[in-house]
């Protein structure tokens, strides 16, 4: 099953793909009026089957679940999500002996990446 990782953010989007199983990070992308069109468009290149989002507490999972509701509505794909919880910070530990600059570029499609790792 080709699954979408989604880590949900304000100002960027990660994204990472598991592909019969194989996980790896995609890309980030801003999030703005185009976003939900890019994921579209990725969910049909790689003929994504089910979404898989990252969800933390508080007034950011309120905000990552309205997102999620859209997305759901929009692409007419199952979308499950799982906790998020450390998801940035792990992703931080396949970079300690990398570039700080390039761990920021690379963060949140990383993150994404672990997100599919918890189903």
């Amino acid at each position: 099953m080709n699954l979408l990782g989604i880590d949900f953010g304000l100002k960027n989007i990660g994204l990472a793909l598991s592909i019969k199983g194989v996980i790896s990070p995609l890309k980030t992308v801003e999030n703005n009026k185009k976003t939900f069109e890019k994921i579209q468009e990725i969910c049909t290149e790689y003929k994504i089957e089910k979404i898989i989002m990252g969800i933390s507490t508080g007034k950011m999972a309120q905000k990552t679940l309205s997102f999620a509701q859209k997305l759901k509505k929009m692409l007419e794909l199952p979308l499950e999500t799982v906790d998020e919880t450390l998801s940035t910070r792990k992703s931080w530990s396949q970079f300690k002996s990398k570039s700080l600059k390039k761990w920021k570029a690379e963060k949140d499609a990383l993150s994404a990446a672990y997100i599919l790792e918890r189903i």
